[in-house]
């Protein structure tokens, strides 16, 4: 990974979901030589014949040139990086399925926005331990992956404690209408890409209920502060939750219609039950999935965080959209700025 030019490098996707599929072809346009794995052969295999992976980015065409394939010994072949494109929840045992198959040297990308189930881990930290590698880089921001297949201008940022790798990486990902920005705060990048998808849950909720901007703009403002608290509490710089992984990615998940989080917030605030909701959609629900884990985090550091508990509770305890909002409302009075 020397190269700082960043071309013409053999990258594997590992994840032919709508993010994997998205910066598989950004990649691809970029000149590396791309492959693709996903975990079921047949839905390879149409996403190869279609030309399109209308499971998870219906109406994008996929360009020729990117392989794809479900063999994970033909994907890692000669491969200099490798992007971690897989949900938290499955990340542990995609990943595992790849540990010792890498060539010694080989980078990592990780673009999964959560924490692990079972050990609270961030992501980068997972992937390091299971493929035994200090070489994996964040990568997060406010990045829907149907505007980015579709070169829709875009900002992210690398996160690593090597500035080397992470400016390799930045080389390799960036083009036209994609900008990366490096960072060393890997644990703030990746915190503010998973704690915002549990605010985006509130203000999905918030919709449903039928409230308007100014109740959206609140939840905004309060979660991001909340997010910083615990961030902060977990070694993260205060500084990164005001940029793309914090304040830009936050605003963009709780706006935007393509947002999951958001829109499954909304169903729920409208009276859909929880369960039917997560049934009914096929992709990853993060906010839904790390709620819980936030929740304990919060409680292992003695950190408030309120937003977070309601959407728990909701989601966890069957309390109703109303009563979590009245019950932040009804919270003690105390200064916009204090702890």
């Amino acid at each position: 990974m020397a190269d700082t030019t960043g071309k013409g490098r053999r990258v594997a996707v590992i994840g032919d979901g709508g993010w994997g599929t998205a910066l598989a072809m950004l990649l691809h346009e970029n000149g590396h030589a791309v492959r693709v794995w996903g975990p079921f052969a047949d839905a390879v295999e149409a996403v190869r014949r279609e030309g399109e992976n209308r499971a998870y980015l219906p109406g994008v065409q996929l360009p020729a040139g990117i392989e794809w394939t479900a063999d994970e010994a033909r994907v890692v072949e000669g491969a200099a990086l490798a992007v971690l494109a897989v949900p938290t929840r499955f990340f542990r045992a995609v990943v595992t399925r790849f540990s010792g198959l890498f060539a010694p040297g080989c980078a990592f990308v990780s673009v999964a926005k959560g924490l692990d189930a079972d050990t609270w881990s961030r992501m980068s930290a997972l992937a390091g331990e299971l493929l035994k590698t200090d070489r994996v880089v964040a990568l997060s921001g406010p990045s829907h992956a149907e505007e980015v297949a579709r070169k829709v201008p875009t900002a992210v940022v690398a996160a690593s404690a090597d500035a080397s790798l992470a400016k390799d990486v930045q080389h390799m990902f960036s083009g036209a209408r994609f900008r990366v920005y490096t960072s060393d705060d890997v644990i703030g990048v990746e915190l503010g890409g998973a704690l915002k998808n549990v605010i985006a849950v509130a203000v999905g909720m918030s919709d449903g209920l039928g409230f308007g901007d100014n109740t959206r703009a609140a939840l905004i403002t309060r979660g991001l502060a909340e997010i910083a608290r615990l961030g902060t509490a977990l070694g993260a710089k205060l500084e990164t939750f005001s940029g793309l992984s914090g304040m830009g990615d936050l605003i963009v998940t709780c706006t935007s219609r393509h947002s999951r989080n958001r829109g499954v917030g909304e169903r729920i605030g409208r009276g859909e039950p929880v369960a039917a909701v997560l049934a009914s959609t096929k992709q990853a629900v993060e906010g839904i999935w790390n709620c819980g884990i936030a929740r304990e985090l919060a409680r292992a550091h003695g950190v408030d965080v309120p937003v977070t508990d309601e959407v728990y509770a909701i989601v966890h305890e069957g309390c109703h959209p109303l009563e979590a909002v009245r019950s932040l409302l009804e919270r003690g009075l105390k200064a916009e700025m204090g702890k």
